[in-house]
């Protein structure tokens, strides 16, 4: 790649903002994730619609949030019109 190609994608711009302005427009996947004890593969095999798995957590409970497998933050779940959603409350 020419000088002139690689200068196209950095922004020299000061601040946070500019730092990662490059990156901005890469996909990435946020999760969730929710643990079940005593989940065992035999359980797994097992699942159906409609089947319900306990998770031991309350309604308010914080969830860890993982965006491409690191924890970025805690949240909850939460209902918005017809759809759960989740609602951010901490990031690490």
């Amino acid at each position: 790649m020419e000088a002139n190609q690689t200068e196209e994608f950095i922004d020299r711009s000061p601040g946070e903002e500019g730092r990662w302005s490059h990156v901005k427009g890469l996909p990435c996947r946020l999760s969730v994730e929710v643990p079940v004890p005593g989940l065992t593969v035999e359980k797994l095999l097992d699942l159906a619609p409609g089947v319900i798995l306990d998770t031991n957590y309350q309604e308010g409970s914080h969830v860890p949030v993982l965006v491409n497998g690191e924890m970025i933050g805690w949240g909850e779940f939460d209902v918005v019109e017809e759809s759960l959603a989740i609602r951010l409350t901490e990031l690490v």
